[in-house]
């Protein structure tokens, strides 16, 4: 068994474009959520949204005839991947290409693209739907993008768990790597769901954040909290053997050390109340990073800002470290990114490797009105200094899905 590192990281948020201005603005407790401009919003109850600023494809490297034929998701996709394979300096140098994955996951996969085509044909008739539109619509098409403009001939899949599912990417990408049957992996998710039709569905399941105060929208664990906030783009991190990263010098951001990964069976939405499951993954990852429960010094939480995902995922805490959950950190970096679905994990997992790396740990934001029912310390009070070894990182999905990945501080050891 081998262990396993990241060496790469790209992001794509609506704080910026790149990993640093995404951990500058989780550090401050900055969140990035605007107006929204996709569609008109005059008719409709949600105004804001983290959505990407001025997005333009060319700029990022995507020429005017390829982004035509590509969803948002694989343009953000891409672009993040591109960053991450960039920042990794030659990971891929003298591998064999059919031993370099690409496991990129998507909640939804081309909703802006469904939208858009599905109008066409109500309004045109079928000749006038886009020969691209299955390629363009379907989820794996952000992975098989970035193998076909880097030749990564390895396995290339395409998890879809709901909010779980980029956790499950870099979680399965870990396994490959650690077991032999890949030397890297270029893993992650992206998600760009920020559309009217879209957000109608969570708008009326009750899921998305209400109110007129763009600081009090996205207020995890706060007694006052309605929802999330919805997010677009990416998050990409590049994988590989730690022994051949020192060897070729890589910069090693963290290890990722364990992966847990469960299933409720209790609700197609809703999260099991007695959170056994849900506990059972954060277990698995501590017991395969080989850590005890009092090992783990913070917990990146799933902390969507809805009722019962907060004050559920706080009584799995308990469960798993009973006293210690009262000891250990724990924060919501949605309180700044919003819920980026499927890319959720992927994002909050380059999130996790920087606080390591720096040894900061990002606040709970805009957090005011406790709630008995969510009774640890969220960092609440801003950004805090820590020499913390061992973080987790949860996400949990609709289907009952639970993904957690354990990370290690990387010391050079």
């Amino acid at each position: 068994m081998r262990r396993v590192v990241i060496t790469g990281m790209g992001a794509v948020t609506s704080s910026g474009i790149g990993v640093d201005p995404l951990w500058e603005n989780v550090k401050a407790g900055k969140h990035a959520f605007f107006p929204i401009k996709s569609f008109d919003t005059s008719d409709f109850e949600i105004k804001y949204a983290a959505e990407i600023q001025n997005w333009t494809p060319e700029e990022q490297g995507i020429p005017k005839k390829e982004a035509r034929r590509q969803d948002l998701f694989t343009q953000y996709a891409s672009v993040a991947a591109n960053m991450a394979i960039k920042d990794a300096g030659g990971f891929a140098d003298g591998l064999d290409p059919f031993k370099i994955g690409v496991i990129v996951a998507s909640g939804i996969g081309g909703f802006n693209t469904i939208e858009e085509e599905y109008a066409k044909f109500l309004e045109k008739g079928s000749g006038r739907v886009s020969v691209f539109f299955i390629p363009m619509m379907i989820a794996n098409m952000a992975g098989g993008r970035i193998a076909l403009d880097h030749g990564y001939k390895g396995d290339n899949f395409c998890p879809v768990s709901a909010c779980a599912s980029s956790a499950n990417a870099i979680g399965e990408a870990f396994r490959k790597i650690k077991y032999g049957s890949l030397d890297a992996a270029v893993t992650g998710g992206s998600e760009a769901a920020i559309t009217k039709f879209a957000l109608s569905g969570f708008h009326n399941m009750g899921a998305l954040a209400k109110g007129c105060d763009i600081n009090r929208l996205s207020i995890p664990f706060d007694k006052e909290r309605t929802g999330f906030v919805m997010g677009d783009g990416a998050g990409i991190v590049i994988l590989e053997d730690m022994e051949r990263a020192k060897a070729r010098g890589a910069h090693i951001y963290a290890e990722i050390t364990g992966y847990g990964s469960t299933d409720d069976a209790h609700h197609i939405t809703g999260p099991d109340p007695s959170a056994e499951a849900s506990a059972k993954a954060m277990a698995f990852a501590v017991a395969e990073a080989g850590i005890k429960p009092e090992d783990v010094d913070y917990i990146n939480a799933h902390g969507t800002s809805t009722e019962l995902n907060d004050k559920i995922e706080t009584a799995a805490i308990k469960v798993v470290f009973g006293e210690h959950a009262r000891k250990l950190a724990v924060s919501s970096t949605k309180s700044v990114t919003g819920h980026l679905l499927g890319a959720a994990g992927a994002i909050e997992a380059v999130i996790c490797a920087k606080a390591l790396e720096d040894g900061i740990l990002p606040p709970t934001a805009n957090y005011k009105i406790p709630d008995g029912a969510c009774d640890l310390d969220y960092i609440t009070d801003g950004m805090r200094k820590s020499g913390a070894a061992n973080a987790i990182s949860n996400s949990l999905g609709f289907g009952g899905h639970n993904a957690t990945l354990a990370f290690q501080k990387y010391k050079g050891a």
